[in-house]
């Protein structure tokens, strides 16, 4: 049965529908970059609210800026803006639902007076964004706005047509200040560390290079909370769509899967309102950064942890590098003997918990996470996660061997070809420019540290470089596999 409105009744025979009159609803938030994750993750909390009977002033219009979001507005418009939302069971079982908390999808290319509209409307109380860690245009280096990306350079340009998440951002608050209506709040999802601050630092600044005077006022005036999010959410595949059709009948152009786990951290900073998400067990408090550290030094570097050795060795999906002992093993050393160390209690949470949690997420062998995708847009996942780590070590007088192969599998995964001489596809904004560092290790192993605007001067600091010249000379000469060997059986050589 093809998903959409008319068929609800006859749906809600083979799972769980909207359980709310979708027609009541209206948009109280803009999402920028509807992706697996907002669907798996947001729009699930706001729809459970709905299902609720409460926050039905909240419902959320989606608006996509990218080419390949022309693909995701043409499916969800012939859904009615519907889809399935499958949660994966270890035992391999499927908990599938239709989520109707999306109410209107915008593609800014082809309708951007219709998103500025709806941006402007004084019903809009909340922007929230996944726009991925490299859609904030951070230089890594020094932490200050990078505006070299050739869509923000002609967004700067005065009187330009937006194309980008800060350009859209920035002309709709300017017009809400021009009219004297209070501005919404911006709320990222994504996962970098102290996201609200971030998305301020780095707003402010694009706007100030357009009129001083915005850019101020947006620092001062406009709200920031910031967030943790957590769901893992692999990419759909055809197979996903099949069995959903042949075990629920039902046929959806684009569910979304994704593991039971899920959690969001807010800082309560709503002054226009906000819906009661608390009711549906999202937490609201002063300050989220304890969490925020927790899940980006344990969940976020741990899937680095495994990424690049795993793919190097042969596995292609994180379920089966965690059902290696000796992956896992791994794993666990880094988790319990380097990033633990950086981290403060966290209110309500055991860390030892967490931590085991963590392994048995990553294993769930129905999630099949791939490697690439945990591999892909490193140049700003490392930094976020695990660098952060490196530097507190550091700082503390500790070693930081295990990240140093970490980073070594990295160097050694950029090199474009695997174990067996059989290409790698590197997914990165700086793809060209790794693999060519990469390519250099012979005659310089430090080439790759040399990328200053990545790593700062740490490829000058002997207490990172020494065990990451080990590491990658041992992944060149005995592979992944063998290396991994070697740390866990003598971590600390020294």
């Amino acid at each position: 049965m093809k998903l959409k409105t008319s068929n609800l009744s006859g749906l809600a025979q083979r799972l769980p529908v909207p359980a709310y009159d979708r027609a009541r609803v209206r948009t109280g938030i803009v999402h920028l970059g509807v992706g697996g994750f907002h669907r798996s993750h947001q729009a699930r909390y706001l729809d459970a609210l709905f299902g609720k009977q409460l926050g039905h002033d909240f419902g959320i219009t989606g608006v996509g800026l990218l080419p390949q979001d022309r693909a995701m507005r043409d499916a969800l418009d012939d859904q009615d803006r519907l889809y399935t939302l499958v949660e994966k069971e270890p035992d391999g079982s499927l908990r599938p639902r239709v989520i109707g908390s999306i109410i209107r999808y915008l593609y800014a290319p082809d309708d951007l007076e219709r998103v500025l509209n709806e941006l402007i409307d004084p019903s809009t109380r909340i922007v929230t964004l996944t726009i991925t860690e490299g859609g904030y245009h951070v230089n890594q280096a020094t932490g200050e706005f990078d505006p070299s990306d050739e869509t923000i350079r002609r967004d700067l340009v005065r009187g330009s047509r937006p194309q980008t998440a800060f350009g859209l951002l920035t002309e709709a608050l300017d017009r809400r200040r021009e009219a004297g209506i209070a501005p919404f709040v911006v709320a990222s999802c994504d996962n970098v560390p102290q996201n609200g601050a971030l998305a301020r630092r780095m707003l402010s600044a694009f706007a100030r290079r357009k009129d001083s005077q915005l850019g101020d006022w947006i620092d001062r005036e406009v709200p920031f909370p910031n967030s943790m999010v957590d769901r893992i959410t692999p990419v759909t595949t055809d197979e996903d769509r099949t069995r959903l059709s042949q075990e629920f009948g039902v046929d959806d152009s684009w569910p979304v899967c994704c593991e039971p786990f899920s959690q969001w951290v807010v800082e309560d900073r709503f002054p226009t309102g906000r819906p009661p998400l608390e009711e549906v067990g999202v937490q609201f408090v002063d300050d989220v950064e304890p969490y925020e550290r927790m899940k980006l030094r344990l969940l976020n570097s741990g899937h680095q942890a495994i990424c690049y050795l795993g793919y190097l060795a042969g596995y292609r999906y994180a379920d089966e590098t965690c059902r290696d002992p000796l992956f896992v093993r791994f794993l666990e050393a880094y988790l319990d003997g380097e990033a633990t160390s950086t981290l403060a209690p966290v209110a309500g949470v055991d860390l030892g918990e967490y931590k085991a949690q963590i392994v048995e997420r990553f294993a769930n062998p129905a999630i099949s996470d791939s490697l690439a995708r945990l591999c892909a847009d490193t140049s700003d996942r490392i930094p976020a996660f695990l660098l952060p780590v490196v530097h507190d070590r550091l700082r503390d007088g500790q070693d930081v061997r295990h990240s140093a192969l970490i980073v070594a599998s990295w160097a050694r995964y950029a090199q474009g070809v695997d174990e067996s001489g059989a290409p790698i596809s590197v997914v990165d904004r700086r793809r060209d420019e790794l693999m060519a560092r990469a390519a250099r290790h012979s005659e310089d192993p430090l080439a790759f540290l040399g990328d200053r605007s990545l790593f700062g001067d740490l490829g000058e600091d002997p207490r990172f470089t020494r065990p990451y010249l080990d590491a990658l000379e041992s992944l060149r000469e005995v592979g992944a596999r063998e290396t991994v060997e070697r740390w866990v059986a003598d971590p600390d050589p020294s």
